[in-house]
């Protein structure tokens, strides 16, 4: 008997079909022949596969899965006795040193013949360095539509596709938690603090592989991984081939702590970014471990015993460069390793990321960055502190606020946290769920570690931003290395002139821009209705788009879409997503540009290219902002994020402004919108006045306006803020001085001069 099909939801049946979900429901209702439920429960019936690709295929619809959904699909029917997904990962690794045209004659070739290739391809000596159960691969007939749809998505997509979509499932057969991917940009960080070019680097805890591919671009040629992971170790160890084929890759299945495989490695640089809060990390068995040569890690401080760890694998002179949460830098249990490390000098840095950088995503990390001492070395008096997280929301300074008043027009204004946390969602093998400014953040990084080895005992800092703080100054009975409060106490070093300066720039850009927002709030243009509000005759999103009115496009990550022969996709989007920026739902929200990372969209469909005059919807509902804006040319040329909607109006039959208005109206976006927690806006749903053009365009006139009057709205406010914080800091560190009876005072008591002075001048409080 044929192998039982698998069963798929009807969210499965419409990305299958390239349809939205109502369109599936629809399907239920009107056709009698549809497939009846094999499954579930009454809310959520589950459908015989086969059964409903029979009925799409009747009906010409054919599959639109992307090849990475379709081998998710052939590995959901693989039969029992298949060979392991071991075997597939060896098999993507000799897939990808293939030609496209070999790999479609490969799929053309009968069951049996293409388990015999398969089987000869993985059992290739490119594949000695993946670690796998010790049996020899083995490929059988019935193991052929897993087989073509591998190679169809290497072919495709790529190598690292296909390894994604076996580590995946493997991850969910295991049941496996915590396994989330390092943010590429975060990997390069790390990376690139390590200085030279190391030739020989370990990750202990290697995931992925995320960190030993980012070395690898860096200059390394000796990588070396472990992890507990099985799947994990087997995936780094492929992908790191794939990546880096000129490196001599190895990679071991184990914990590092209690069964280190590479006991007597000396790296040059150990990168890692370990797991948290795990207390069954060995602490017992471990008590008299050589490794702890500063002290013994208590339970709760795993994170100290993978610094030990990594310490202990490094050559004279090497450097580890570790991924921690802050609580790391002080929990009292965690003290007196804290102390050593200082008191030696094994800790040269601790850099603080935003929220959002990394999982998990609530709190900022911190990068710590450590060398052993070298006997008979130079005294290293001084550990290096870097908040990047300073002024992630509202900037460090005026320059931010005022490019906002006096380079943007209105309407199009930005936000002046356009690289700072903004929400929007994630999956369990996602990178990121915030619009972090990655630039920023590795200017400030690398810039004050690389002034700061340069000459550790002349590093003067900027203040609120980066410290040196001296072994002896850290050396309390707290031994907190908190970089936020040890930055903040360099504050008194700051200029009070040049800060003064700052403040009367920031004071004179808010009143020009409350100026402004009453000028535009003085505006008016609208009248009052008659004795009743006016009624409509509406049409949803979904008729105007059959009528031609308008296009609806959208970012959907399991979709395939078809490549035209110009290089875009048939949606127009581009062939090259990771050249272009990408416009974020946050971004509707806070009224900025694109922000989006262009790296969370490899792996989705081929993303449309936002035109000038395009209508954007947030695809999620809830929180502040507005729900739809018309992107105007600064928006042009960027990637639709995945989770917008674009409405793309035919100009000789709707007026944009007219769309944006009614289309993000709070009444409409409600009535459109599904879901308990979570309020997802269904588009097609959206209802729009039917008006002739002229009425359209009086009416789009005053959502412009609405536009441009919270746009202001928002400028005025994050100057505000920015002004109260650069005055409230140079008064509580003494930079600034009251006006007025309190400062005449102090003229009296202290001989100076007349009072009123606006700043401390040369004078020393200290």
């Amino acid at each position: 008997m044929p192998p039982p099909s698998a069963q798929v939801t009807a969210a499965e049946i419409s990305r299958i079909a390239g349809v939205t979900r109502a369109t599936v429901s629809n399907w239920r209702r009107r056709h009698d022949d549809f497939p009846a439920p094999s499954g579930g429960t009454d809310s959520s019936p589950l459908y015989d596969l086969e059964s409903v690709r029979a009925w799409l295929a009747a009906r010409g619809h054919a599959s639109a899965a992307s090849p990475s959904e379709e081998l998710r699909t052939a590995l959901r029917l693989r039969p029992p006795a298949g060979g392991g997904t071991p075997d597939l990962l060896l098999l993507v690794l000799a897939a990808a040193g293939c030609s496209p045209d070999e790999l479609t004659a490969a799929t053309r070739l009968p069951d049996a013949d293409l388990a015999t290739r398969a089987q000869h391809d993985a059992a290739s000596p490119a594949g000695e360095a993946v670690p796998t159960a010790g049996a020899p691969v083995r490929f059988a007939p019935g193991d052929a539509a897993v087989l073509r749809a591998l190679y169809t998505c290497v072919r495709d997509e790529g190598g690292q596709a296909a390894l994604a979509v076996l580590a995946e499932r493997e991850l969910e057969d295991s049941a496996a938690s915590g396994a989330y991917r390092t943010p590429e940009p975060l990997a390069d960080l790390l990376a690139r603090l390590l200085p030279g070019t190391p030739a020989r680097v370990l990750d202990p805890a290697c995931g992925s592989g995320t960190l030993l591919a980012a070395a690898a671009r860096q200059g390394a040629r000796e990588l070396y991984g472990q992890d507990a992971l099985p799947v994990q170790a087997r995936r780094s160890a492929v992908s790191l081939r794939l990546t880096a084929p000129e490196a001599e890759v190895t990679v071991r299945a184990a914990d590092s702590l209690r069964a280190d495989a590479f006991p007597g490695l000396t790296a040059d640089a150990v990168l890692c970014n370990p797991p948290y809060g795990d207390r069954d990390w060995g602490h017992d068995e471990l008590a008299y471990d050589p490794r702890w040569a500063y002290g013994v890690p208590p339970r709760a401080e795993p994170e100290l015993a993978w610094v030990q760890h990594a310490l202990a694998h490094l050559a004279p002179g090497g450097h580890a460069v570790l991924l921690l949460p802050p609580a790391v830098a002080g929990r009292a249990s965690g003290r007196r390793v804290r102390a050593e490390l200082v008191r030696s000098g094994a800790l040269r840095a601790v850099i603080a990321l935003p929220p959002g950088a990394s999982v998990p995503l609530h709190i900022g990390l911190q990068i710590w960055v450590l060398q052993p001492p070298e006997p008979g070395g130079p005294e290293r008096k001084s550990v290096l502190f870097v908040d990047t997280a300073a002024g992630a929301v509202t900037g460090t300074g005026t320059g931010t606020a005022v490019g906002m008043t006096t380079g943007t027009a209105p309407g199009t204004a930005t936000a002046a946290g356009r690289g700072g946390p903004a929400p929007s969602s994630r999956t369990r093998g996602g990178s990121r769920s915030a619009t972090v400014d990655w630039a920023r953040i590795t200017e400030r990084a690398l810039g004050a570690w690389r002034a700061f080895t340069e000459s550790p005992d002349t590093f003067e800092g900027e203040p609120g931003v980066a410290h040196a703080a001296g072994v002896v100054d850290l050396l309390d009975d707290v031994v907190d290395l908190t970089p936020a409060r040890l930055v903040r106490a360099s504050r008194s070093e700051a200029d009070p002139a040049a800060l003064s300066a700052e403040t009367d720039a920031a004071r004179r850009h808010l009143v020009q821009a409350a100026k402004s927002l009453a000028r535009t709030a003085g505006r008016e243009d609208w009248s009052a209705a008659d004795a009743t509000a006016r009624e409509w005759r509406t049409a949803t999103a979904s008729d105007l788009a059959r009528g031609g009115a308008l296009t609806l496009l959208r970012t959907a990550p399991d979709t395939a879409r078809g490549r035209a022969d110009n290089g875009t996709d048939s949606n127009g989007g581009s062939g090259e997503p990771e050249t272009r920026p990408v416009l974020t739902g946050a971004d509707i929200a806070t009224g900025s540009g694109p922000t989006g990372d262009p790296a969370e969209l490899r792996g989705s469909g081929m993303a449309p290219v936002i035109a000038a005059g395009d209508v954007l919807v947030r695809a999620v509902a809830g929180g502040g902002g507005p729900m739809a804006r018309v992107a105007g040319e600064e928006d042009a040329g960027a990637l639709l994020g995945p989770h917008v909607h674009l409405f793309r109006p035919d100009p000789a039959r709707l007026d944009a402004w007219f769309l944006a208005g009614f289309l993000g109206a709070e009444e409409n976006i409600a009535g459109a919108s599904t879901g308990s927690t979570v309020l997802t806006v269904s588009p097609g749903r959206l209802r729009v006045p039917l008006l002739p053009l002229e009425e359209q365009r009086r009416y789009g006139e005053a959502f412009r306006h609405v536009h441009e009057l919270r746009a202001e709205a928002r400028r005025a406010n994050l100057l505000a803020e920015e002004t109260a914080r650069l005055l409230a800091g140079g008064l509580t560190g003494g930079q600034l001085l009251p006006n007025g009876g309190a400062s005449r005072d102090r003229d009296t008591t202290t001989g100076d001069g007349p009072g009123g002075a606006r700043s401390r001048g040369g004078q020393s409080s200290r």
